[in-house]
């Protein structure tokens, strides 16, 4: 059975030059959580822009379950930007009812239970809340679908250690089961233990794709570890 996602000689160059993705030949497992870890400016954001149709390849391809990015992948995938793009006047309440109407595969009862495990008014305007609320607000719409992909770009970053247990935690136990998680971080030690494959990207090219324990076993270290001696300057 094919992978998820295929990328077959997958290049993104921008038109300053720049070689965001480069003849990337990548194959990612179902059923998995995977890392996409590499530095700012390895290509991570690029590759998941490719993957949501967000950008056009200038070469090669990428399939999500066998289609290009389009009509068909877009059901497929469940996509956490690293920026959100809520209506900041709407209320939680208004932003799940969208979600539920817009999206087939939505869980509202899902989406609500963790709501109100939070303690989230759901008559609070998104602009009111915090921001490590809404970035669970976002989460929690992105993982209460049932896709067969979750695309998660910097879930963790910019919130406080409790918020990033919570948003972790809500990965773990609400991704559909089979379906594939793909997070984009460079907090490797905060998801670590939660991976079973890891990716490492390094200036657009593919340098790394394993899980967890083939790295410890071969390296005798932790995939953070790894990473540190992989991208020192």
């Amino acid at each position: 059975m094919s992978g998820i996602i295929e990328c077959r000689n997958l290049t993104k160059c921008y038109p300053n030059g720049k070689k965001a993705v480069v003849d990337l030949n990548l194959t990612l497992n179902r059923g998995k959580i995977i890392g996409l870890l590499g530095p700012n400016g390895s290509g991570k954001t690029t590759l998941i822009k490719m993957i949501n149709g967000l950008l056009v390849p200038t070469g090669g391809n990428v399939y999500i379950d066998g289609y290009e990015p389009g009509i068909e992948s877009k059901s497929i995938v469940s996509y956490l930007p690293e920026r959100t793009y809520l209506e900041a006047r709407s209320t939680v309440k208004d932003i799940v009812a969208f979600f539920e109407d817009f999206y087939y595969d939505f869980d509202v009862e899902r989406a609500r239970n963790m709501i109100i495990s939070l303690g989230i008014d759901e008559n609070a305007p998104l602009r009111t809340l915090s921001k490590g609320t809404k970035e669970k607000v976002q989460l929690i719409l992105v993982m209460s679908r049932n896709a067969g992909l979750y695309v998660l770009d910097e879930p963790i970053a910019g919130v406080d250690p409790a918020a990033r247990d919570y948003i972790i935690k809500t990965i773990v136990k609400n991704h559909n089961p089979g379906s594939t998680v793909l997070i984009c971080t460079h907090l490797i030690s905060d998801i670590e233990d939660i991976l079973d494959e890891v990716i490492f990207l390094k200036q657009g090219h593919l340098v790394l794709y394993g899980t967890p324990d083939e790295i410890r076993n071969k390296y005798n270290c932790s995939v953070d570890r790894h990473f540190r001696e992989v991208f020192a300057c």
